[in-house]
């Protein structure tokens, strides 16, 4: 008999024989925070230092160890996240990985309602029929329940200005996510609006009581209601027991609500690991605060700090200028990245004269660089804000560049897709006031008034469908088609197969978008590409979380785009380039008064964040780094305004970075 032979890379230092070698697979760092088990630990990971691959593998090393995978919970800011990292531990060690509970705060927040229902959260408020119709509402819907309540505080009178519902809805988010009281969020970001505050706030409040009363959901409240469920008495224990091992990627992106939220999960002493980078966090316009992941260490005891600082994107050179910019950054963690790629091209600070220079620049040694081999795929120009690329863009159209400029609505917000969700939305629950207020004023003989009045009528009823032929007061034409569309509604919500309702459905809705859309052929394909990805569920209210909660970031233009054009140069703002790296970036406007924006000025908070963004855009870069500025910024009344580089460009030596001056002649 052949004696067996224990592999090496199989047994680690601990003496436990794993069917991975982490130890070999890992760096130290990597290895260290993939094999902390107990007890708090705040993993500082560098930008390009293998994030995702440690969270990957610890994952896999905790089920390998016995850990029941239901235990483990993996907060992710997308839910395309999660599932990639649990693919990816699947695949290294086998399919009882993909029982991690993983997804975003707010689907996760969603599973919650959906196990515990209303519990602790006024449930004593709402009768007990409406306990279960629940809807979920993405922003535009938020925003429309917003300006139906305003509607009713006669705003139209007011000799002032009163805030549109995207500006409410705004204010009321701010406050909820940051913790902040209202009336400071208007007076530190609203102030026009100050002497409205009393009024904004009774606005505010009828929103919540309208919300409440109708069995509605905005994502604010899905993060208020988890954070109340591990507080409370029963269910924050059983959620604790159940998810002894918490992580969370990107937690310098968290706001305060879910700071607290992972506080409540993971009690003083948990078994939480969070996972970020201070150094990128960039989007304290959505109310992150940089500040939650400086608190990890004091927010639990005996918390472990360990730092990712190899980096296995970019070569040294380009590396010696994001530390650089970040050497004098106040209240960060201390990481200075490092290489195993020594040599490189060093990266380039060019002045250009003006902005068409700039952008001719660009433009040439875009062509040069795809001359001597460097797909477009791989090559980048980033930017400060949108309106900063509009020369650049033309520049690239002249010469027949091909390019894509990433941002725009997402496809869940196209007008003729929320049309028909939100008929879909009705089957599932029928006092869903917002759903039924669109579908209302696209039926002939239906105004403003009337849809109203209907939708008043309705809330009388437990169930408006249970009553299809009523024409709930309406009058007419109108009332035929009120009926008709009850209907239609109360007729499909019986078919319990998704492809086959979201079918009847889009085909029911077709007569309508004929009649409101010159190009409904077009939108035609969008219907159907959103039947078909609805068919994919196993019940219609698992799409319209999902739909709601994280609706696909391209277009469906995109998703069925044949243009026949495979490659092109990615044009992007740096808040939308993250995350994502090529061979080649260009930085364009680095200039004082562009990045940092000039609005930064007004608090160091503020501030910090720009230099923070510069270091971001940096560090997207693998071989090669452009930094360009032009010397004149704009000409006003004949008047010149001359342009430097960026205050945060001043830490750089010039033995990191070469400085060129473009002449007419080129270089």
């Amino acid at each position: 008999m052949k004696k067996l032979v224990l592999k090496k890379s199989e047994l680690s230092s601990t003496g436990r024989v794993y069917r991975i070698p982490y130890e070999q697979v890992l760096n130290s760092a990597q290895y260290a925070a993939v094999m902390h088990t107990n007890g708090p630990a705040l993993v500082l990971a560098g930008a390009g230092t293998g994030k995702t691959r440690t969270l990957t593998y610890r994952v896999a090393r905790l089920v390998e160890d016995g850990v029941d995978p239901s235990a483990i919970l993996l907060l992710t800011f997308t839910r395309k996240a999660a599932a990639e990292m649990l693919r990816r531990s699947s695949a290294l060690l086998d399919g009882r990985c993909e029982r991690v509970a993983g997804g975003t705060f707010h689907s996760f927040a969603f599973s919650i309602l959906r196990r515990f229902g209303l519990q602790g959260r006024d449930a004593d408020d709402l009768s007990s029929d409406r306990r279960t119709a629940t809807s979920v509402m993405d922003q535009a819907d938020a925003e429309d329940v917003m300006n139906m309540v305003r509607g009713r505080f006669d705003v139209a009178k007011i000799k002032k200005r009163f805030p549109q519902k995207g500006t409410l809805y705004a204010m009321y988010s701010r406050s909820v996510n940051t913790g902040t009281p209202l009336t400071d969020v208007i007076n530190e970001e609203y102030s026009q609006f100050v002497d409205e505050t009393p009024r904004i706030s009774e606005v505010l409040r009828g929103y919540n009581e309208y919300k409440r009363a109708n069995g509605l959901f905005d994502y604010d409240d899905l993060l208020l209601y988890l954070l109340a469920m591990t507080k409370h008495e029963e269910i924050g224990p059983i959620l604790r027991k159940q998810f002894r091992y918490v992580m969370v990627d990107e937690y310098q992106d968290t706001n305060k609500l879910q700071h607290n939220i992972i506080l409540g999960l993971a009690g003083t002493n948990g078994n939480v690991m969070v996972v970020g980078d201070d150094a990128q966090s960039i989007y304290s316009f959505r109310g992150a605060d940089v500040r939650n992941i400086h608190a990890v260490p004091d927010s639990f005891e005996h918390c472990a700090v360990i730092r990712l600082e190899h980096n296995y994107r970019s070569t040294q050179p380009i590396l010696d200028v994001c530390n650089s910019i970040l050497r004098d950054a106040p209240n960060m963690f201390e990481k200075e990245l490092f290489s195993e790629m020594k040599e490189g091209d060093q990266p380039m600070l060019i002045s250009a004269t003006n902005e068409r220079q700039q952008s001719s620049f660009v433009m040439q040694q875009i062509l040069e660089l795809r001359e001597n081999g460097t797909p477009l795929s791989e090559i980048a120009v980033l930017f400060r804000s949108g309106f900063l690329s509009f020369d650049l863009e033309i520049e690239l159209g002249k010469a027949n560049i091909p390019f894509r400029k990433f941002g725009g609505l997402r496809f869940a917000e196209a007008a003729h897709v929320k049309d028909l969700l939100a008929r879909v939305r009705l089957t599932e629950n029928p006092r869903d006031v917002i759903s039924w207020y669109r579908v209302l004023l696209q039926l002939p003989g239906v105004g403003q008034k009337t849809a109203q009045a209907v939708i008043d009528a309705m809330q009388t009823e437990a169930d408006p469908l249970s009553r299809p032929e009523h024409s709930w007061g309406s009058t007419g034409k109108g009332a035929s088609a009120i009926a008709g569309m009850a209907s239609m509604l109360a007729r499909v919500r019986a078919i319990m197969d998704p492809l086959e309702r979201l079918r009847s459905i889009a085909d029911a809705y077709r007569p309508t978008l004929e009649k409101a859309y010159d190009d409904h052929p077009k939108r035609w394909k969008d219907i159907e590409t959103v039947v078909g990805i609805g068919g994919r569920y196993t019940t219609v209210e698992e799409f319209l979380a999902d739909i709601a909660l994280d609706p696909p970031t391209e277009s469906l233009d995109d998703i069925d785009a044949d243009d026949g054009e495979n490659e092109f140069v990615t044009l992007s703002t740096i808040h939308s380039a993250k995350g994502l790296e090529w061979n080649t970036v260009f930085l364009i406007w680095v200039n004082e008064g562009r990045l940092p924006s000039a609005r930064s000025a007004e608090s160091e908070a503020s501030l910090e964040e720009e230099r923070r963004l510069l270091y971001v855009a940096c560090t997207r870069a693998k071989e090669r780094l452009y930094l360009t500025y032009p010397a004149v910024m704009l000409e006003w009344q004949n008047s010149d305004v001359l342009g430097r580089p960026s205050r945060f460009l001043d830490t750089v030596t010039a033995e990191c970075i070469q400085q060129y001056y473009l002449t007419e002649g080129g270089e």
